[in-house]
């Protein structure tokens, strides 16, 4: 079904990749089913995760990471979400939160945070959005204020994933609230769980489950200045958006793995199942599907390698990053209810995994920039780079 795979992967990055798949073949596939149903939050593959290295995936070797490359981290996210999307979320969130602090933390903050993130015993999220602001993030209301060696932090967030088991997040905050333009008073905090930090509770969604994605509040809550991410004010919010091509390639590999999971198995069940004799598989309609679906798993694919690796090259990759989540967001949303109708009728019994699937697949069109608003930064991005 791999199509294309096109360059060499190095040995040990293709040694990971077999033992992710391993993995999530032993581990992952058993138990999706039942945790995702009874919304339960995995602390086991939590402790696999550990001992696997995927909370270090793309920290640097030097502070104790895999330093591996966008590319190769986004085959593991594509495998673990072939198979149950929500695990993926666990090492993402924190990877994004750890990306942030070795692009733009100070040495000290490089030092302290790195090898604690990269072994798992310190596992972050990222704190941006709010109740008012989600898009605009330049409308957070959350904010620091300096009172000697501490900010004083009050506000709230909401859809923080990794918030209920992790030990902290990267705060966005406001911390010059006269500021024009207004990004400009924006600040981003490394913030550990002590008195202030409140998690309000767990969000009910209707997928991505057994993840913990909760409500935080801050009163009060007093902060070291030296968790100012770089040690100076006023860059909060260009720490945010240089990480949003990493992100943005990750939740892309996300939906290529819900597609790519959809399509094996309406594959499978087209095979097995007969109508009117034969095969459904054999019949114009399903053929359809299938060719479709196929196209789109792998076109999918084809976008997200080429984002990774322009950003391993080091090369501006916000146009093609923004193509990739676009295209196989959609991609993951269109294979799983084809899937679905595929199955017909048994589909909407959760007796088969591939509802699990549907339900999954709209958060990816939704998180890390709307489609939406995609669309108009792919078109930005397109004019400014073929000024005439």
């Amino acid at each position: 079904m791999n199509v294309h795979h096109s360059q060499q992967i190095h040995e040990d990055e293709k040694a990971i990749l077999d033992a992710i798949e391993v993995w999530v073949e032993k581990e992952v596939r058993p138990i999706a089913k039942k945790f995702d149903l009874a919304d339960e939050y995995p602390h086991d593959l939590v402790e696999q995760m550990k001992e696997l290295g995927l909370f270090g995936a793309t920290i640097g070797t030097e502070y104790g990471g895999l330093g591996l490359s966008a590319w190769t981290y986004a085959q593991i996210v594509i495998k673990v979400a072939s198979v149950w999307m929500a695990p993926s979320g666990i090492f993402n969130s924190h990877l994004i939160m750890a990306s942030a602090i070795e692009r733009s933390g100070t040495e000290a903050q490089k030092r302290k945070y790195l090898p604690l993130m990269a072994s798992g015993a310190f596992r972050g999220s990222l704190g941006l959005t709010e109740p008012n602001a989600g898009t605009d993030l330049q409308a957070i209301r959350t904010v620091a204020r300096r009172e000697g060696d501490h900010y004083v932090v009050n506000g709230a967030k909401t859809w923080i994933t990794n918030s209920m088991y992790g030990q902290g997040t990267l705060l966005l905050v406001k911390t010059d609230l006269a500021a024009q333009p207004r990004h400009k008073g924006m600040s981003m905090l490394i913030a550990e769980k002590t008195d202030g930090f409140n998690v309000v509770g767990k969000l009910k969604k209707l997928g991505y489950r057994s993840i913990d994605t909760c409500e935080l509040s801050f009163e009060d809550y007093k902060v070291p200045v030296e968790n100012l991410l770089g040690g100076e004010e006023g860059h909060g919010f260009q720490q945010t958006a240089g990480g949003l091509e990493l992100g943005r390639i990750n939740v892309a590999a996300r939906g290529a793995g819900i597609a790519q999971g959809s399509l094996k198995m309406a594959l499978r069940y087209a095979q097995e199942r007969e109508t009117f004799g034969k095969p459904i598989w054999q019949h114009q309609a399903i053929q359809f599907k299938l060719a479709e679906m196929v196209t789109q798993v792998e076109a999918s694919m084809g976008l997200i390698e080429t984002a990774a690796r322009k950003y391993d090259a080091g090369e501006r990759c916000d146009l093609e990053s923004s193509m990739a989540k676009l295209f196989a967001s959609e991609a993951g949303v269109f294979c799983s209810q084809e899937a679905m109708r595929t199955f017909g009728g048994y589909a909407y019994s959760v007796e088969y995994e591939i509802e699990r699937f549907y339900r999954d697949a709209m958060l990816m069109v939704i998180g890390e920039g709307a489609n939406e608003v995609l669309k108009t930064v792919i078109a930005k991005q397109l004019v400014d780079r073929n000024r005439i």
